[in-house]
């Protein structure tokens, strides 16, 4: 295991997340909290109601009038329509924020670098009309998942985030807690799960008011392992 300090990055939680027991281990150059001592009963806790911190993982932004057109001829899919997320062959996320700008979220699996891609072919051939925005320094990002997360999530937002209303792929540019946050829906297999990214330095307050939300359903915080987990055990019932 790793210890956070040792790392150039490490989320803006970990002092939370090690206070509450966290294990840490290096990922893509960054100290990610894989446990909380108990991998086996968070993976089935991430089925009921579970938070993720995912702040250290890869993710960036594009903006400008020629950014979603320089994202297609890199080959991401989708982008077709605001307020709209799709997944790419590496399973990382393309979201689309607006005509003038999206966002890239990396496979929480470790999967693929397609952020790293991205970020690599725009610095060696600059675009006009795209822009780099580093939402991996900028923002947090959580993750929420289980059957109750649209539960605790009423508690927080206004939104009516239950996949009937909020399906897999939506997404909405909030408020949650008072926080501006941008809400992804996804689903690990069957489990649904919402990506949550707001303002770095409401980071602390942002995890403290989501770990209070869950504690009426049972939810935990859990380590990136459990949503490993997740992820390889859905798709390799896909391939099956």
């Amino acid at each position: 295991m790793a210890e956070p300090g040792a790392y150039a990055r490490r989320s803006f939680v970990y002092r939370e997340l090690a206070a509450c027991g966290a294990r840490f281990r290096g990922a893509g150059g960054a100290a990610v909290a894989v446990d909380f001592g108990d991998p086996e009963g968070e993976r089935r806790s991430l089925a009921r109601l579970g938070l993720c911190d995912l702040s250290p993982l890869p993710r960036i932004g594009f903006r400008g009038p020629a950014a979603l057109d320089w994202l297609r001829a890199k080959r991401v899919r989708g982008l077709d329509r605001d307020n709209r997320a799709d997944i790419q062959r590496s399973g990382a996320l393309a979201v689309r924020l607006a005509p003038t700008e999206a966002l890239v979220l990396g496979n929480p699996a470790g999967r693929g670098n397609l952020c790293d891609r991205l970020e690599a072919a725009l610095d060696e051939n600059p675009e006009p009309g795209c822009y780099k925005a580093m939402r991996r320094d900028g923002s947090f990002h959580f993750l929420l998942a289980g059957a109750h997360a649209a539960d605790a999530m009423a508690t927080l937002c206004g939104v009516d985030l239950r996949p009937l209303a909020f399906p897999a792929g939506s997404v909405a540019q909030t408020s949650v807690a008072r926080i501006s946050t941008i809400v992804i829906a996804v689903a690990l297999g069957e489990v649904p799960a919402f990506h949550l990214l707001g303002d770095s330095a409401s980071a602390s307050y942002a995890w403290s008011v989501l770990v209070d939300a869950m504690t009426e359903f049972d939810g935990v915080p859990v380590g990136l392992d459990a949503v490993r987990h997740a992820i390889g055990a859905n798709a390799g019932r896909s391939a099956g």
